[in-house]
C-alpha cells in the first residue's frame, strides 16, 4: 500500500474530509453548553448536515458515472471545512443550520468522485480500497480531539481554525490528480457484468440501518457518556473511542474477509454490533468504553466490504454505488437523529437509544439473502 503513493495521498485526503463528518457531532456538547441548545436543537444540526448530504449524494453519484469531475476533490474538501469553520461564528440558529448544511454538501460531493479516483489508483485492489476507507475512519476519530483542542481553548469563536484540515486535504488532492491524468479525467472503463439491482437494494437497506445506529450513537454518546461514565470529559473520550474503534474495525474487516468472504464477515459483525450497542445503552462505568469500542468495530468491520460489494453488484455504475455506500452511511442516519432527540426530551436519553439495538438484528436478516458476486470486476 505504501508503494502506491496516490492511494496514500487519497487516504490522507479522505481523513481530512471525514474530520467534518465527525466535527458536527463533536461540536454538540459545546453548542449545548455555550448556546444552551436542547437535545432536539443539537440533533437538528446533525440533521442539517446529513439531509444536505442525502439529497445531493445520489446526484453526484449519477454525475460521476457520466462525467469525470476530478476538480470536485479539492473544491468539495474546502466546502466541507468552510461550513464547520463558520458554524461557530453566528449566534443565529438558522445560520448555524445553513453552515452545517454547507459542510454536508461538501462532504457529499467529495465521496463519489473520490471513490472513482481511488478505484483507478487502486488498480482493482480491494485492499487498497480498504486503506482509502481507513483514511475516512481516522478522520472521524480525530474529529472530537481536534474540536476539543480548538473550541475548549476559546469557545466557538475559534471555530474558523477548524478549516485547516480542509486546506491540507485540498492540497493533497492536487498531486494525485496530476499523477493519474489523463485516466483521472475519464470515466472508469472496462467494467463488465450485469448490474444486480435486487442485491444492491438489499445491501442499501443494510447501509441505512448501519447509518441510523452510527449517527444515533455519534450524535448523543458524548451526552450519554456523562451519565454512564461521569464527568464532562467522558463525552469527548467516548466519541474518540467510538471513532477510533471504527478505524480498527475497517482494517480488521479486510483481513477477515480474505479468509471467510465479505458477506460472511458482514453477517457475523451484525451480531457483535447488537450485543455491543446493548452494552453501550445499559452498562455503566468503565465497561461503557469497552462496549463503545466493540459497537464501533462491529459497525465498521463491514464498511469497506460494503463499498466493494456495492461496486461488484453494480459493476457499470461505480459512482452510484459509492454514492450510496459512502454517502448514506453518514447522511440517512441523520434523518432519524431529531426523532431520537425528541424522544430523549420526552423520556430519557437511555430510552431513546434502546431501539438502536434492534437494527443490527434486522441487518443480519437482510444479509441472509445476499451472496458474494459471481464474477467481481477486476
Amino acid at each position: 500500500m505504501f508503494r502506491n503513493k496516490p492511494i496514500v495521498l487519497l487516504s490522507a485526503g479522505h481523513a481530512c474530509v471525514d474530520v467534518y463528518q465527525g466535527a458536527v457531532a463533536a461540536l454538540v456538547p459545546f453548542f449545548a453548553a455555550e448556546r444552551e441548545y436542547g437535545y432536539a436543537a443539537v440533533s437538528g444540526l446533525v440533521l442539517a448536515a446529513s439531509l444536505a448530504s442525502s439529497v445531493v449524494q445520489p446526484l453526484f453519484g449519477v454525475l460521476t458515472d457520466r462525467w469525470a469531475m476530478p476538480w470536485l476533490l479539492p473544491v468539495s474538501t474546502f466546502l466541507g471545512g468552510a461550513g464547520v469553520a463558520l458554524s461557530g461564528l453566528s449566534g443565529s440558529y438558522a445560520l448555524t443550520l445553513a453552515f452545517a448544511a454547507l459542510s454536508g454538501i461538501g462532504v457529499a460531493a467529495y465521496h463519489p468522485e473520490a471513490a472513482r479516483v481511488a478505484k483507478i489508483a487502486s488498480r482493482g485492489s480491494h485492499t487498497a480500497m480498504g486503506w482509502f476507507s481507513l483514511g475516512g475512519n481516522l478522520g472521524f476519530a480525530a474529529a472530537p480531539l481536534l474540536v476539543a483542542a480548538v473550541v475548549s481553548a476559546g469557545g466557538l469563536r475559534l471555530s474558523p481554525l477548524l478549516v485547516v484540515p480542509a486546506l491540507a486535504g485540498s492540497a493533497l488532492c492536487l498531486p494525485v490528480l496530476r499523477a493519474l491524468a489523463p485516466a483521472g479525467r475519464t470515466r472508469s472503463a472496462g467494467a463488465v457484468g450485469a448490474d444486480d439491482w435486487p442485491s444492491f437494494l438489499r445491501l442499501s437497506l443494510v447501509v441505512v440501518s448501519r447509518s441510523i445506529v452510527f449517527l444515533g450513537l455519534s450524535t448523543f454518546i458524548s451526552l450519554h457518556a456523562q451519565d454512564r461514565a461521569g464527568g464532562v470529559h467522558a463525552g469527548t473520550a467516548a466519541l474518540f473511542v467510538l471513532y477510533l474503534g471504527g478505524a480498527a474495525g475497517t482494517v480488521l474487516g479486510g483481513a477477515l474477509a480474505d479468509r471467510w468472504g465479505r458477506v460472511a464477515v458482514a453477517r457475523r459483525s451484525c451480531l457483535l454490533t447488537a450485543v455491543a450497542v446493548a452494552g453501550v445503552v445499559f452498562v455503566p462505568g468503565p465497561a461503557f468504553y469497552l462496549f463503545t469500542a466493540l459497537a464501533s468495530a462491529g459497525l465498521y468491520i463491514p464498511f469497506s466490504l460494503q463499498v466493494t460489494l456495492a461496486q461488484d453488484y453494480l459493476p457499470t455504475r461505480a459512482g452510484t454505488a459509492a454514492g450510496v455506500t459512502l454517502g448514506l452511511t453518514v447522511s440517512v442516519g441523520g434523518l432519524t437523529a431529531p426523532v431520537l432527540g425528541a424522544l430523549a426530551d420526552a423520556t430519557t436519553l437511555q430510552t431513546a437509544l434502546a431501539p438502536l439495538i434492534l437494527l443490527p438484528v434486522a441487518s443480519r436478516l437482510l444479509f441472509t439473502a445476499l451472496r458474494e458476486p459471481v464474477a467481481a470486476p477486476a
